[in-house]
């Protein structure tokens, strides 16, 4: 809906906002109204260069031609059923992911956190059914990011994490290691640990991919010890890093992987794959959504998932996403580039990053801060150099402005 078709200002709905709604956002002060490939556009068709993606989303861009028609095809056949019939879009996505990915089974949610919660809860049952009742004890990485629900935050290793604020407990049973340390996460694990759970780069952690000797390390451990490896890739699947799943760049396989975000192209969706053997801890009844594999929803993530197939956009973001590294060391006070394509991390020395955040929406350029000193960009996947320049030129004078250069 425009905003001249609602009957509101723009200050009429900012108060309504504020007066009716739970706020837990930093607000950008503009109208998202409507967008398209790499832009979002105002009230005024204002133009900002979209550096945030929909939080690494709209990978095939904004509202990608393909997914927009496949949604309207599905709403007027079936908007929603419940899971016991089958659906024709849920069966085609099922299939497109697993030999995609080459996992053997699929199970649907509707968000990246509920996608992490029934991997903990698969994991769980299937060590506890082969080995035992103490059988469920999983480890996680300090300075990861799992969720917002409580399964999720409780294998998220921020303990001082704002999201975690005053709401102790959080579940038993998880343990913290130090990420790309192998033998901490040895040292962590003991005989009741069922399960390794970690992002292959760690996003809101700030953006730290996993070296080779520690995936690896970790994929040989778990199998010597009879666990599993899970791996998070709500943020880094498919196509975000240059290859479909981030796990593809190691050489190995999880027992079961998440995933959501980029997965429905603007649509609520997630899902767990995992081997078969493991699969086999869902039984009958064992766990369910109301939402998950929804039609409209499964249509849209189809469409998606073959525009980012077809167009080779892993490659795209492998090319694009290295001359962008390279192009982001040469601004003033860097301290350190980091990510695998087109998740980017920049930490600055010096320099506070909310400040460049804000500078840089001033200049119509979205991109999200993390940790005080921390820049992250997870752009559609469509983006080319010549985005990329505008949007380093737009950082760099960002930067000048917050460290007063």
């Amino acid at each position: 809906m425009k905003l001249n078709e609602s009957g509101m200002t723009r200050q009429e709905l900012k108060d309504t906002v504020k007066k009716y709604m739970i706020d837990t956002y930093e607000r950008f002060d503009f109208v998202a109204e409507t967008a398209k490939d790499m832009y979002l556009f105002d009230e005024n068709g204002e133009g900002y260069l979209d550096f945030y993606g929909g939080i690494a989303v709209n990978s095939a861009g904004n509202c990608n031609e393909k997914v927009v028609a496949a949604i309207k095809e599905q709403v007027d056949d079936i908007i929603h059923t419940f899971n016991y019939p089958y659906t024709i879009p849920q069966a085609k996505l099922a299939k497109l992911i697993c030999e995609s990915i080459d996992m053997d089974k699929i199970f649907f949610q509707s968000t990246g956190t509920e996608a992490n919660e029934a991997m903990i809860k698969m994991a769980r049952k299937y060590g506890v059914e082969k080995y035992g009742p103490e059988r469920y004890h999983i480890v996680t990485a300090k300075m990861g990011f799992h969720g917002r629900t409580y399964g999720s935050l409780s294998a998220t290793g921020q303990p001082q994490n704002a999201c975690q604020n005053n709401l102790k407990p959080m579940l038993p049973g998880f343990s913290y290691a130090d990420y790309n340390d192998l033998q901490s996460f040895k040292d962590a694990c003991t005989e009741n640990t069922i399960a390794i759970m970690i992002e292959p780069i760690q996003g809101e952690g700030g953006v730290h991919p996993a070296t080779m000797e520690f995936m690896k390390g970790l994929r040989e451990f778990c199998d010597e010890k009879g666990m599993l490896l899970l791996l998070d890739e709500v943020q880094t699947g498919w196509c975000r890093t240059g290859k479909i799943m981030a796990f593809m760049h190691y050489g190995i396989k999880p027992d079961i992987v998440s995933m959501a975000k980029a997965m429905g192209g603007g649509m609520p969706i997630g899902a767990i794959c995992a081997s078969e053997e493991v699969a086999k801890a869902f039984s009958m009844g064992s766990h369910g959504t109301t939402y998950g594999g929804n039609p409209v929803c499964c249509a849209a993530s189809y469409a998606q998932i073959k525009e980012l197939l077809d167009r080779d956009l892993a490659g795209s973001a492998e090319t694009v996403g290295e001359y962008f590294k390279q192009k982001l060391a040469a601004l003033p006070k860097v301290k350190d580039v980091r990510g695998k394509g087109l998740l980017v991390g920049v930490e600055f020395d010096g320099v506070n990053s909310v400040d460049i955040k804000h500078a840089c929406f001033d200049r119509k350029l979205l991109i999200t801060a993390i940790g005080g000193s921390i820049i992250r960009m997870v752009p559609p996947l469509i983006a080319t150099k010549e985005d990329c320049d505008k949007a380093f030129e737009i950082i760099n004078e960002a930067v000048k402005e917050a460290a007063k250069l």
